[in-house]
């Protein structure tokens, strides 16, 4: 489900993208009249809940949904219940944190890209806080996000073209990708293929591609720093310096950060153009990450950084 923010500018705020910077297609924006229907719901509150007396316990809840801010970001209370459990709080996230997070991979619809092959579709989550199960477009995973500079060619040239702008490499434990790979499989019933990823095994990492962002069109991710890094993890707290395109332009940021990585994630594959792919019929699923947001404790020295496409990607 598509999600409507109303921002307001002040340094607290987070500017949320509304869905995954798909690689091959870019999506058709709402249309005008979308943006305000949260409000049309909030007005007619008083009519659902009585309409809601007559049906049944799904269409309460719904009726009874009111409006909170998150950051600047007008939502369903839901849906703020969750961002405070993700970004804020940073809990059932993937890595060290959490052996099994409680959040639910759900399934999606794919949708044909053009007259081609290949299909895809982005993921949404459901997190149980405490026995209440709240919707959200995001999962969060311990990474190390690279904004290290990349090596040129000897004309000048830039050999990972959009490096820093429209993509970054992040770092994360197999273990942790593994995780991540499960749950797709309990939750959509797709298996993951490895298309994409390098594995370091003398540090037992892997490196994916994720996107980010970098047009008008949608916000670009932040990064939020660790205002005491050895904080507890109740008092810890995050300030926001700037996005990873602003940041990375700067000679003391150009280093490798550790962190907690909040990516939206959607799905690709590749199957017969006539008839939709479905689970379990040898068809196996790429993922795509797309950065939202860093929360890091600061900078790493212990991870070697990628300075050149490896070569066994093409």
């Amino acid at each position: 489900m598509m999600m409507h923010h109303y921002t307001t500018n002040n340094e607290d705020a987070e500017r949320l993208s509304h869905y995954s910077a798909y690689p091959k297609i870019a999506h058709q924006p709402q249309p005008h009249h979308a943006h305000h229907a949260i409000r049309n719901n909030a007005a007619d509150h008083n009519n659902q809940v009585a309409a809601a007396s007559r049906d049944d316990e799904e269409t309460v809840a719904t009726a009874a949904n009111t409006l909170a801010d998150w950051r600047g970001n007008t939502v369903p209370e839901k849906e703020a219940k969750a961002l405070r459990h993700v970004f804020d709080d940073l809990q059932d996230h993937f890595g060290y944190q959490r052996v099994d997070p409680r959040v639910r991979f759900n399934s999606t619809n794919l949708a044909r890209l053009g007259n081609s092959g290949t299909w895809f579709g982005d993921l949404d989550f459901t997190y149980d806080i405490k026995g209440d199960h709240c919707n959200l477009a995001y999962i969060g995973m311990d990474v190390c996000v690279d904004l290290t500079p990349k090596l040129v060619h000897k004309h000048g040239q830039p050999m990972l073209k959009g490096y820093g702008e429209s993509w970054v490499y992040v770092y994360l434990r197999q273990l942790t990708l593994d995780k991540v790979k499960s749950y797709v499989k309990t939750g959509t019933g797709w298996d993951v293929s490895d298309e994409g990823t390098v594995f370091d095994p003398n540090r037992n990492l892997v490196a994916i591609e994720a996107k980010m962002h970098d047009t008008g069109a949608q916000p670009r991710p932040s990064v939020w720093v660790a205002n005491d890094k050895n904080a507890s993890a109740q008092d810890m707290s995050f300030s926001r310096i700037g996005t990873v395109q602003d940041v990375s332009t700067h000679p003391s940021q150009q280093r490798i950060h550790r962190g907690v990585g909040i990516f939206a994630v959607s799905m690709e594959v590749e199957g017969n153009h006539n008839v939709m792919p479905t689970p379990g019929r040898g068809y196996e699923a790429n993922l795509c990450f797309t950065l939202v947001s860093l929360r890091t404790w600061g900078i790493t020295d212990c991870v070697a950084p990628i300075v050149h496409a490896p070569s066994k990607w093409y």
